[in-house]
């Protein structure tokens, strides 16, 4: 992780940007006292024109902020494929794809490109213009894009197939609290003024009842207690948002892979900063009020907490496990022996690395299966969750 001196700055006209995002995050802190941290994540991430997702900018791949395993090549798309490929004919020929917020649309082409029992419907709820632009001209480039439809909520309809969510509940404003000597306090984005400059920075505030409530349920159910001093997120609206997403799939599977834990483990004494961190030009750090606006903020996922919201819904929790196991019971790296090009093979193998090991998307990133009214198991990937 590097600090925030060693960030490079941006060109002038994205400073500028960034400093008209930052000015309005002081007025309302100005008008209305210290800003719950949720609501100065949704700003920087979603604000018009200015957040991160609606201003326009390159944010994946080697040339934006990060890569996710979609852009590490077509490895990733082909195991999901044949995970799909699995389950799907219990569907029947009418069924329907939905993604959730698809990037680039890099997994998109890829999917369209590699499973044998094709959607029906291949539908993104992508919110952004910017990013719907983006995701059209990378599937137009592969003949796709007039397969696909885009829409900025669910569908109202009921539907059969496959919810997919790649990297997306991590993007979700989270609450940030920390535990005192008197109990919980909410932590809050305030503006430190040293003559005529200013900057935002960190307070505690009360926590609302809700948040209160939520932290105190949560300890209950961890084996360990937590030190005074301990600073962690949480997403309150986890199961309302999973109700809008899943309302309309009446018969089918809802896919979630993203980096995250089981509530011990992400919960965990030892995590005592939380999990909340920055990307900015390939480079992690942990400071959320550095160039908001330019800087992409996520928190990682309670996968137990993803497992309960689900349960209240009426869904089951099919299997839960790790990217690695979840690509490996794909079998995808079965073909790597019969590809005759050395050099295309070495870069096969070197894309099935950094999705599995351990030190590389492996054991960071989990996927959750959730299903409803769904009999073909998954290939197996299972293990189990707390």
């Amino acid at each position: 992780m590097q600090s925030a001196l060693e960030l490079p700055s941006p060109p002038p006209e994205l400073m500028e940007l960034s400093h008209t995002l930052g000015e309005r995050v002081v007025d309302w802190i100005e008008q209305h006292g210290p800003m719950p941290f949720d609501r100065y994540m949704q700003m920087c991430l979603y604000e018009p024109g200015l957040g991160y997702y609606f201003n326009g900018l390159h944010k994946f791949g080697q040339d934006g902020d990060f890569v996710t395993s979609p852009e590490q090549g077509s490895l990733f798309a082909k195991a999901l494929a044949r995970q799909i490929d699995h389950i799907s004919p219990e569907w029947g020929d009418e069924w329907v794809l939905m993604e959730l917020g698809a990037g680039s649309g890099v997994l998109a082409r890829d999917l369209l490109s590699h499973l044998e029992n094709q959607p029906s419907q291949y539908l993104i709820l992508e919110p952004s213009a910017t990013l719907r632009e983006v995701q059209r001209e990378t599937l137009q480039s592969a003949g796709h894009h007039e397969r696909v439809q885009w829409i900025i909520e669910p569908p109202s309809d009921s539907f059969t197939g496959l919810i997919l969510g790649n990297e997306v509940i991590d993007a979700l404003p989270v609450k940030r609290w920390r535990l005192t000597d008197h109990g919980i306090e909410e932590l809050a984005v305030s503006v430190e003024r040293e003559g005529e400059v200013g900057r935002l920075a960190w307070t505690g505030i009360t926590p609302s009842h809700r948040l209160k409530q939520a932290v105190d349920e949560l300890m209950d159910q961890l084996p360990h207690a937590l030190p005074v001093g301990y600073e962690s997120e949480i997403l309150l609206d986890l199961p309302e948002w999973l109700r809008t997403i899943t309302q309309s799939l009446s018969h089918g599977v809802a896919l979630f892979i993203d980096y995250g834990y089981s509530r011990e483990t992400f919960y965990h004494p030892d995590r005592a900063a939380g999990t909340l961190v920055c990307h900015y030009r390939h480079r992690a750090h942990f400071d959320p009020f550095i160039w908001p606006g330019l800087t992409d903020l996520s928190a990682f996922v309670d996968f137990s907490a993803l497992a309960d919201a689900a349960q209240g819904l009426g869904l089951d929790v099919g299997q839960f496990s790790t990217q690695a196991l979840f690509v490996l019971s794909s079998q995808v790296h079965d073909s790597f022996a019969s590809i005759s090009d050395e050099q295309e093979r070495l870069k096969r193998l070197s894309e099935f690395k950094r999705l599995t090991l351990p030190s590389e998307m492996g054991e960071k990133f989990r996927v959750m299966a959730l299903m409803r009214n769904h009999n073909t198991p998954l290939l197996d990937f299972s293990s189990s969750i707390k």
